[in-house]
């Protein structure tokens, strides 16, 4: 198994690099090249939110990124260190909390509707969003 650890500023500038990062990544690993568009797409959606959490929460820790390869699979988690509401409760008090809301479940739809297997976790110290492709097996080479 073979990890890929990227951190980046909490700034949507570096947005980009992840995402191509990510693609350069998925491409070694031998996820599908029809695919590699959905794999920057989530990157972008999954790194975006978490630049926004950041920042609106005042965190200047850096934003994570795992590229991890294994067999069969190819994975990649974008962690936050947000304090994220629990059910029932709002992490915000404004009237922004609502749009701030509806963001976010909009990012976390357009990446369950790109990336097949996706998990969200949450909580008061952060979130991460881990999501999965398989991969190709290597080509036989015949002598």
């Amino acid at each position: 198994m073979a990890t890929v650890e990227l951190r980046f500023s909490a700034l949507p500038e570096h947005v980009r690099t992840a995402r191509l990062v990510a693609a350069a990544v998925a491409r070694r690993a031998g996820v599908d090249e029809a695919v590699l568009d959905e794999v920057r797409l989530a990157v972008g959606e999954a790194c975006t939110r978490a630049v926004g959490l950041h920042q609106h929460s005042g965190i200047s820790a850096p934003v994570k990124v795992l590229l991890i390869e294994e067999e069969k699979q190819f994975s990649i988690e974008v962690g936050d260190e947000a304090p994220h509401a629990t059910p029932g409760r709002t992490s915000g008090d404004g009237p922004d909390t609502d749009v701030e809301t509806e963001e976010d479940e909009m990012g976390l739809a357009v990446i369950s509707g790109l990336v097949d297997d996706v998990e969200v976790s949450a909580g008061k110290s952060g979130g991460s969003i881990r999501m999965r492709w398989p991969t190709a097996p290597p080509p036989t080479l015949l002598v």
